[in-house]
């Protein structure tokens, strides 16, 4: 007996809680362990909140072809992350001479207004080659990397079957 494949629904659910989770060990990552983020880190996690909003808004669709739509944005959300994180990774491993990826936060509110330090809170202030944290040998860009890369082909998955889906009926 085979089992039925879960609705596309579940399956956008269960991406923008990936998301959510990934979020969170970040901020975990983030305000318990003392990493700072740097702004490809901080890059990344915008893109995790694009693909997590748009999998809740394919969570909520009816209709084969708005799912495909909204399949076809979360591919490129994700890839967009899968770039960045790509070019992280190429960092650490290969670092350059002169690493330029942002300010120390204290410093920044020591020599600028607030109005302008806010912002540049946003921009990170960690450096984008050093890895802090590694799981199974990968790198916080390594593994999310290979988040983004699942979520996009997850997303062509059921952008290709909710075309077919919708031209069958």
């Amino acid at each position: 007996m085979f089992l039925k494949p879960p609705p596309f629904r579940k399956v956008f659910g269960l991406i923008a809680l990936v998301c959510a989770a990934m979020l969170a060990f970040g901020l975990y990552l983030q305000e318990v362990e003392g990493l700072n983020p740097c702004p490809m880190c901080i890059v990344q996690r915008y893109a995790l909140i694009g693909v997590a909003l748009l999998a809740l808004l394919g969570s909520r669709l009816q209709r084969y072809g708005r799912m495909a739509a909204v399949a076809a944005l979360v591919m490129l959300m994700a890839g967009f992350g899968a770039f960045v994180a790509a070019r992280q990774s190429w960092l650490q491993w290969y670092p350059p001479e002169i690493v330029t990826c942002g300010r120390d936060l204290y410093g920044m509110i020591e020599n600028f207004p607030l109005q302008r330090v806010i912002p540049l809170v946003f921009k990170g202030s960690g450096d984008c080659t050093k890895v802090d944290w590694t799981f199974l040998g990968g790198s916080i860009a390594n593994w999310s990397f290979v988040c983004f890369v699942g979520f996009a082909l997850v997303g062509a998955a059921i952008f290709f079957k909710a075309l077919r889906q919708r031209r069958m009926g």
